[in-house]
């Protein structure tokens, strides 16, 4: 079944009526490959494995809780970003769905760019060598100290999300002799099929300079004026979390109409465009995302029509896929601790992570799937929800899951698709140790980012 977006709406710990779930998968001992990491399968003795190697070994020597990336996957889903596009069109990477010095390296050396939204991101982004011309600054307040960074170093581009941002931008640039490439982020009043606080186009929200009321038109007024600024184009970003292209065709034809107008008014085509990110990916069986290259089919037939419309030659387009790429690569591996079974209406299964490691279950409603993984089971399906160890009721990781009847503390579930975001906005919370990232490749395994100590905790809490 395609779903246009990830279910919303705070449920919390309802018990819904009987009949609402779907009946349980016919084989619990079975990886979606849809959900499941490209080499992630099971073994003959039923344990599942990533690159070769299982998941008991893993946790042995790493721990658990713990995020594992197939590195492999990684790599590949650059590369078909890449592919899809072309050399006629810009592939950034969105830093925010999960950014380490590794992965910019992979970014790197997959030819794609990178957007970052943070002075952390940026240092990042530069210490591991991605070249400052191919990356993008985000960000709806960024600080005087951000914006001079980006332009010493060179980036190739800062969004421009506000009039004082165009001002400020302008002014850092000339202050250090330089002329500065920019777009203008704007809100085109597209109310993207998603979750409220991932839907970024409609009016009533922080992002970017809406369309409506001509507050977009002026900005492009503003920045043509200003020397220290070379505006290359407009960006329009809808949402994330998007099973089709149904809102991009409609931001399109609105950010056309934008580029058709500042032809008209000032006599200038702007040669970029850029459509942001937000395609969805598959957490349970029930989604189905689209392959890049239908994307980008569909995303390039749409900017040509809409500009063959409008008169213009076609604009070099830009997209910024995160979860996409980061988000399938992943698993977060936990230990059981607790099963306390709940007669007439659910088994809760307590692991030893939880909203520490992933926030978004709580923080949108987020669905995923889970698997016992350390072994084979032939028991019947039972009704179960994960959770973690947190002192919260909301601390949810699983919601809805049918698991095998005779789970047991001590036994291993993995939780597949948690690359994008999880580990970006992993807390302290409780004082819990955020897990490690260790990417697995070929048989190999390595931290790419370490578990925090108490001696991590220690050395920012001064007394």
């Amino acid at each position: 079944m395609s779903r246009s977006a990830h279910p919303a709406g705070p449920r919390y710990a309802d018990v819904l009526p009987e009949g609402h779930y779907a009946a349980p998968p016919a084989d619990l001992n079975a990886l979606d490959p849809r959900v499941w990491a490209r080499n992630v399968t099971r073994d003959a003795d039923g344990v599942a494995t990533v690159g070769g190697i299982k998941v008991t070994e893993l946790a042995e020597e790493f721990g658990t809780p713990a995020y594992f990336l197939d590195e492999d996957d990684f790599r590949a889903r650059c590369r078909a970003w890449r592919d899809a596009f072309g050399t006629e069109a810009d592939v950034f990477y969105a830093g925010k769905a999960f950014l380490s010095r590794a992965v910019v390296r992979w970014l790197h050396e997959e030819g794609l760019n990178l957007d970052v939204c943070s002075a952390g991101e940026l240092a990042t982004a530069l210490d591991a060598g991605m070249p400052a011309e191919r990356i993008a600054l985000h960000g709806n307040n960024k600080s005087t100290e951000e914006i001079t960074r980006a332009v010493e170093a060179g980036v190739g581009r800062i969004v421009l999300d506000s009039f004082q941002e165009i001002v400020r931008v302008a002014h850092i640039a000339e202050r250090l002799g330089k002329r500065q490439r920019v777009q203008i982020r704007v809100t085109v009043g597209v109310e993207a099929h998603t979750h409220e606080f991932i839907a970024t186009a409609h009016e009533d929200q922080k992002f970017g300079l809406a369309l409506a009321g001509g507050r977009a038109a002026e900005a492009v007024r503003r920045a043509l004026k200003l020397d220290g600024l070379e505006l290359i184009g407009i960006h329009s970003h809808i949402g994330s979390q998007i099973f089709d292209t149904s809102g991009f065709e409609v931001a399109a034809h609105r950010v056309v109409g934008l580029l058709k107008d500042v032809r008209d008014e000032h006599g200038v085509e702007l040669p970029e465009i850029d459509l942001g990110g937000g395609l969805g990916i598959a957490y349970t069986s029930e989604d189905d995302p689209r392959e890049p290259h239908e994307i980008a089919r569909a995303l390039r037939d749409i900017v040509t029509r809409e500009c063959a419309a409008a008169g213009l030659a076609v604009p070099r387009l830009s997209v910024e896929p995160g979860r996409a790429i980061a988000g399938p690569p992943s698993f977060t591996l936990y230990e059981v601790g607790t099963v306390k079974e709940l007669p007439g209406l659910r088994t809760y299964v307590s692991v030893d992570g939880g909203m520490s490691d992933n926030i978004r279950t709580a923080l949108y409603d987020a669905e995923y799937s889970v698997a016992l993984v350390s072994r084979a089971s032939t028991a019947e399906p039972m009704l179960s929800r994960v959770v973690g160890k947190h002192c919260e009721s909301g601390d949810i990781i699983v919601r809805d899951a049918f698991l095998p009847g005779d789970l047991a503390p001590g036994d291993l579930l993995a939780v597949p698709a948690t690359g994008a975001y999880c580990r970006s906005m992993a807390s302290n919370y409780n004082h819990a140790l955020r897990p490690p990232v260790v990417a697995v490749k070929d048989g190999t395994a390595r931290v790419i980012v370490r578990r925090e100590t108490e001696e991590d905790l220690f050395r920012l809490d001064v007394g």
